[in-house]
């Protein structure tokens, strides 16, 4: 298995990282701002580079290459297996109330008895990324691991572009499906927030969309605990995620705000926030984000056994880099280093990731996480 990474910038357009590889790699994975993912021109250019492999990407709220976190660039990772096949797939999002349906349709998809593992990658703003991993675990193997995100936009909320071979002009998921006996895959998510305030019982909810909890509407509530950050909602609800568990959950779910309106006081998370169900709102800790990032690297190994990785596909949500601001190359940092020197490592910063939970290791959608994917082929 042999890994290719590019980068380009404005300023120095494009560079390759490392040594080339020879011949074409099965396929690319692209990630950049939103800008540069809707520009024909840096499709055309990528395309140029590698003119038959396959093309997967979406936008960011910042870009992983390295140790390095990286804005308003584009980074690329082609990826040449020896005894690996590489299928995708896509489905139209028509909205976040069909996002289980296209999960279903990407696994249907995808799905085959060598089948190994899945690679989502979802529009950021039209999904419910639980429903979406929901429809799509329903129809896959259970010895068939699922990561991934979704895509960024900033903190704007506004466009997360896909390529798919080309840019994608309506908002969908694509899936890439690795296939054969030969490939090891290893997942880690872990996060490092806290808790603060009480438990309070969602009242009313439909979906992504929280309403009330505890006789308060959801926009007040989260009005009066951010305080000098309310004025800046939905951006600022990134530093102030909800941890959400289930009558019949044994550990909680964090969500992230995407979304508020002010008509009926309501705030939209990334996935869904079932109603019966118990939320906290939670707050940063800067060392325990990076702890977190430290401890996702060494699961991610782990799943390896002694086979060290050759690519490492990290997505680490927006809302921790809003958080650890200078500090956030300090998270990709530790985590890289864990990994090893002999792991590339390329990804994203997302609205939400995908990843099996540690606590029970079903996959599941993930917010304020840093989740990493190895590879490697024995």
């Amino acid at each position: 298995m042999d890994v290719e990474q590019r980068q380009w910038k404005k300023e120095t357009g494009w560079k390759t990282l490392g040594s080339k590889v020879d011949g074409e790699p099965d396929v690319v994975f692209v990630f950049g701002s939103t800008a540069h993912m809707e520009s024909s021109d840096r499709l055309k250019e990528v395309r140029a580079i590698y003119p038959n492999a396959t093309l997967v990407g979406g936008s960011t709220g910042g870009e992983i290459q390295g140790e390095q976190v990286l804005e308003d660039s584009v980074v690329t990772a082609g990826i040449t297996f020896e005894a690996t096949g590489v299928e995708t797939t896509r489905a139209k999002l028509d909205n976040s109330s069909s996002s289980y349906v296209r999960g279903e349709e990407v696994a249907q998809s995808l799905c085959a008895p060598d089948l190994s593992h899945v690679f989502l990658l979802s529009d950021g703003v039209r999904v419910n990324g639980n429903a979406l991993v929901d429809g799509a675990a329903r129809h896959l193997p259970e010895n068939v691991t699922v990561t991934g995100g979704l895509a960024a936009d900033g903190d704007r909320f506004e466009r997360t572009p896909l390529w798919l071979d080309r840019v994608l002009e309506t908002p969908s998921v694509v899936g890439v499906g690795f296939y054969g006996n030969r490939l090891m895959v290893g997942h880690g998510s872990l996060g490092g927030w806290d808790p603060f305030g009480p438990r309070r019982r969602i009242e009313k909810s439909d979906g992504d969309v929280l309403y009330e909890f505890d006789n308060h509407t959801a926009l007040e509530l989260y009005e009066r605990y951010l305080g000098p950050y309310a004025e800046d909602l939905p951006a600022s609800g990134l530093r102030f995620p909800l941890a959400i568990q289930g009558p019949d959950q044994s550990h909680e779910i964090v969500r992230t705000v995407v979304g508020m309106d002010e008509d009926d006081q309501s705030v939209t998370f990334a996935g869904s926030v079932p109603e019966g169900s118990y939320a906290r709102l939670m707050k940063a800790n800067n060392e325990r984000l990076i702890d977190g990032a430290i401890g996702a690297a060494e699961s991610s190994r782990g799943d390896l056994g002694d086979t060290p990785a050759d690519l490492a596909l990290l997505v680490s949500c927006i809302g921790r880099k809003q958080v650890l601001k200078q500090r956030i190359e300090e998270e990709v940092e530790q985590a890289t280093r864990k990994l090893g020197r002999g792991t590339s490592t390329v990804g994203f910063y997302a609205y939400g990731e995908i990843a099996p939970a540690p606590e029970t290791q079903m996959c599941e959608m993930h917010n304020q996480t840093m989740t990493i994917t190895t590879f490697a082929e024995r």
